[in-house]
């Protein structure tokens, strides 16, 4: 093809519904942590496993891999079919739009044609709107769980949105009311305002449609426990567990409703068991080790009190070969697991292994190919680190400086700002003269100056 057919070609694939034009772009998801999610998620054989297929084929395609990309999109064809004989070809338009922009990249562009010609048929009598595609119940669903399957909350109200669209029309779908459920109930995590409790009603509506959704269990389990009705919650845990004992996704869930009721043995044995399932799970060892964090807090405020008996001394010195042995685990499997590998410092500076610490920090600075939110919580709780534990100003002011300057606004931004402006106060309290100081006041004040005036201010 000339280069005026491959830009032909490239305006009609940018008018497909599909993975390639949503709204998750490389720059605003952890590809490696996507990766690893769905790979696992197809592992376990979760329910609309064609989804993940699908969102796993774009994110192949963005690192470059595009066989596997078009091994997956063939994976998730195939779980079409077999699932959805009467509606195959409604269900096929994002994996089509898929298989087209995927051969696009691979420079295949009459493969990629093929394809939107495939789509010109399947959507012309579903539509009288675009040529290449049909907004259906099932292609406002797939946006949905795409967005939800970012793992970037910045999605979530977009999410919420297409599982709307997807409902208007078909009211009784229980894969859109799972996913209306689902993301009600991650957006009133976040919130945690009071009364925001919307997600109860649609997942008791999940159960009434059908009864055997025990991943719906769960989350309604968790929702309920927050609303004070315990015994119903510890119900509906017990009931999950009995109808789908050997399902690592519903005991994650499962394991946290335990833990939160601080019952963190049974929790444990939970997880364990998940692990067992799925070994490779750097989710179930990282949980895991947090659960044997909560306990040696249980077990003693400080890890290092001098007066303790043999016997807590004995179970402390378990309790924390278990913890290290987790997240070591994690740390073999992926070192990149920013979160994970975070906490694992923190509990290293809680037993006052200063020196793992600040290993594990230093690892995480130099991670490549993070989000900027990440990069920027790793600088702030670096420099909170060097400023306490290691008694070092000048490499905490250089750690949140960092921080402030990654273009990203986020929580962590404002604290490395705050951190940093308490920081350079104190100094300049102490010595007005102070030359770094003065000249990382003047940078922050700059930087502030930009900021006023790109807002408008």
């Amino acid at each position: 093809m000339s280069n005026t057919q491959r830009d032909l070609l490239k305006e009609k694939l940018d008018q497909l519904q599909c993975h390639f034009t949503w709204a998750p772009q490389k720059e605003t998801i952890d590809l490696e942590d996507m990766m690893y999610r769905l790979q696992g998620s197809i592992g376990m054989n979760l329910k609309y496993k064609a989804h993940s297929c699908n969102q796993l084929a774009f994110v192949n395609c963005l690192q470059g891999n595009y066989e596997e990309a078009i091994q997956n999109l063939k994976e998730a064809e195939k779980i079409l079919r077999e699932d959805n004989k009467d509606e195959f070809e409604r269900r096929s338009i994002i994996t089509y739009g898929n298989f087209a922009w995927v051969h696009y990249h691979m420079g295949q562009l009459t493969e990629a044609q093929s394809y939107l010609d495939k789509l010109e048929m399947i959507c012309k009598p579903l539509s009288d709107g675009p040529r290449y595609t049909a907004m259906i119940p099932e292609v406002y669903g797939e946006k949905g769980w795409s967005l939800l399957g970012s793992g970037n909350s910045l999605y979530y109200e977009e999410a919420k949105k297409s599982f709307e669209k997807a409902l208007k029309e078909d009211p009784n779908n229980t894969e859109w009311i799972m996913g209306y459920a689902t993301v009600l109930f991650r957006l009133e995590s976040i919130s945690r305002a009071p009364a925001n409790h919307q997600s109860v009603t649609y997942l008791r509506r999940v159960l009434r449609l059908d009864s055997g959704d025990t991943v719906a269990m769960v989350l309604l389990a968790l929702k309920l426990r927050i609303l004070n009705k315990k015994q119903e919650a510890i119900e509906l845990v017990e009931k999950a567990l009995q109808k789908t004992p050997d399902f690592p996704y519903m005991l994650r869930y499962a394991a946290k409703f335990w833990r939160l009721e601080k019952d963190v043995e049974k929790a444990i044995d939970l997880l364990k068991k998940a692990l067992e399932i799925t070994p490779d799970s750097i989710f179930l060892h990282h949980q895991i080790a947090l659960c044997y964090e909560i306990k040696l807090k249980q077990l003693i405020p400080n890890p290092f009190p001098q007066n303790g008996s043999n016997c807590e001394d004995q179970q402390k010195t378990e309790l924390i070969r278990k913890c290290k042995h987790h997240f070591a685990k994690v740390g073999e499997q992926r070192p990149s697991a920013v979160k994970p590998q975070m906490d694992f410092a923190q509990f290293c500076v809680r037993i006052e292994e200063y020196s793992k610490a600040e290993e594990i920090y230093d690892k995480l600075l130099k991670l490549v190919n993070i989000s900027p939110r990440d990069m920027q919580e790793i600088c702030l709780k670096a420099g909170v680190f060097q400023k306490h534990q290691m008694n070092s100003e000048s490499n905490a002011i250089t750690l949140f400086l960092k921080g402030l300057k990654i273009e990203h606004e986020s929580n962590e931004r404002q604290k490395c700002h705050r951190q940093l402006e308490q920081l350079l106060n104190r100094k300049l309290q102490r010595n007005p003269q102070d030359n770094e100081a003065l000249h990382v006041k003047s940078l922050l004040n700059e930087m502030d100056e930009n900021s006023c005036n790109a807002n408008g201010d």
